[in-house]
């Protein structure tokens, strides 16, 4: 009976060290640390990505409008099933902000969503989408993000509780979820398409809000963009696959206008959430909405995701 116990006390032991080992936060290998290191980052470049990644959405004041959304002071709150998650101050301050950050350590959260501690970021930062980014945009991002204002605002603390505020179980989320694999096959794929998806896919984590997912915060398979339920609990996020009832008839050149303009075929305007990442948008080139817009009009056709 002693034998039988210690037998089974070892097995625990075993897999709750195996379980810590599954778990544990993984950066970028060395090399590749390296190479972004060693990358001359264009501020100018970053901006494009500033943009088209949304980081004024979650990161600038509630509120705020033209040149204040320059300045990442945090505060914008984001409700889901699973808490509510407040964007950080993400400015060049040294103290309050990431002004302290090296290269290094804005790749690793970028695209490991790994801290400069070593710990796990939730994915309302969306590094799941931000992980296919190129090591050259995220060096001209980097690039960008230093030439901002300073904010000497203090973050707030996420508003979680357990067991989601056990950070170290984000791991088994990440084995489960976490791929810089495409979303979607796309044959014969031009330079637009592949830029398109690129955008939707990567920086512009386009799927982030319109793709469903399931109990434990994972996309569902094969409802990529099919829209979802809103998570602050009003209406739903639109399905904006060919398969849409809201924009399936619209043209290429629908959405690219209304990506620049906030304007729907029909003369309705912007509303919603969908504000925010619209302004975005519109400070893209016209080449990118074009391909963003090529990109939706290409993806599989997939029936509502909240039905």
């Amino acid at each position: 009976m002693k034998r039988l116990a210690l037998g089974i006390a070892a097995l625990a032991v075993a897999g709750i060290a195996a379980g810590l080992v599954l778990t544990a936060p993984r950066p970028l290998d060395a090399e590749r640390l390296v190479a972004i290191a060693a990358i001359e980052g264009d501020a100018a470049a970053g901006e494009t990505l500033f943009w088209a990644g949304g980081c004024a959405s979650c990161h600038a004041a509630p509120g705020s409008d033209g040149e204040a959304r320059l300045l990442m002071s945090g505060g914008v709150r984001l409700k889901s099933d699973f808490g509510t998650f407040i964007g950080p101050n993400i400015s060049p301050h040294p103290d309050a902000g990431i002004g302290n950050w090296r290269v290094e350590d804005f790749a690793n959260a970028m695209l490991a969503g790994v801290s400069p501690n070593g710990g796990h970021y939730y994915p309302a930062f969306p590094y799941g989408s931000y992980t296919r980014m190129s090591n050259r945009d995220v060096a001209d991002l980097y690039a960008f993000m230093t030439t901002l204002p300073e904010s000497d605002v203090a973050s707030i603390p996420h508003e979680v509780g357990l067991p989601f505020n056990i950070r170290r179980s984000l791991g088994g989320w990440k084995l489960l979820f976490f791929s810089d694999e495409p979303k979607v096959a796309l044959a014969d794929a031009d330079d637009q398409l592949r830029r398109g998806q690129y955008l939707v896919e990567g920086p512009g984590h386009c799927g982030e809000c319109h793709t469903p997912r399931n109990p434990i915060g994972g996309f569902i398979s094969g409802a990529w963009l099919a829209g979802a339920q809103n998570p602050d609990g009003e209406g739903v996020i639109p399905n904006i696959t060919p398969a849409s009832s809201s924009i399936g008839d619209w043209s290429a050149s629908d959405i690219a206008y209304y990506l620049e303009s906030g304007f729907t075929p029909d003369f309705d305007s912007v509303g919603g959430s969908m504000v925010e990442v619209q302004k975005n948008m519109a400070q893209l080139t016209s080449g990118d909405r074009d391909a963003i817009a090529a990109y939706l009009k290409a993806v599989p056709a997939v029936s509502d995701g909240w039905k």
